[in-house]
């Protein structure tokens, strides 16, 4: 695949977890959003575009109760990251209702509100507090 040319890979759970938090951290965003990742078999991260794939063994499903919501996390997640920001996420499903919305978009406000904003592949986007999604991941 052409968008990960170039791309530095990691294999093994542990290593990927680890590599993940690290690219997490230094793009300013929550470690919770992967903490919910099992079994992953490989990341990769090309610098020049921001494009990260993660694949991990099989789907998995995950409850973020502080704010009452249920997330998918297919068994290959991609996105381009940015300061602050995940763009063109794919392979992450957020469920309202039936059936599961993709989600698109992601990206923590800069000012101190605290917020992490999450867009739909239909364009509606919501607001929660940031702590929803704070973890020990890898620490």
């Amino acid at each position: 695949m052409a968008e990960k040319q170039g791309g530095v890979v990691k294999r093994g759970h542990d290593e990927a977890l680890k590599t993940a938090v690290s690219l997490l951290e230094e793009f300013g965003l929550p470690l919770g959003l992967l903490s919910p990742l099992a079994d992953v078999l490989e990341i990769g991260f090309v610098r020049a575009t921001g494009y990260m794939w993660i694949v991990q063994q099989k789907k998995v499903e995950h409850d973020f109760n502080t704010i009452n919501k249920s997330v998918s996390y297919n068994s290959e997640i991609s996105a381009y990251l940015e300061k602050s920001r995940l763009k063109k996420l794919k392979g992450v499903t957020s469920k309202e209702m039936v059936p599961w919305p993709l989600v698109s978009d992601i990206w923590v406000d800069d000012s101190p509100t605290g917020r992490i904003y999450i867009k739909s592949l239909g364009g509606t986007a919501k607001r929660f507090p940031v702590e929803a999604f704070l973890s020990n991941l890898g620490h």
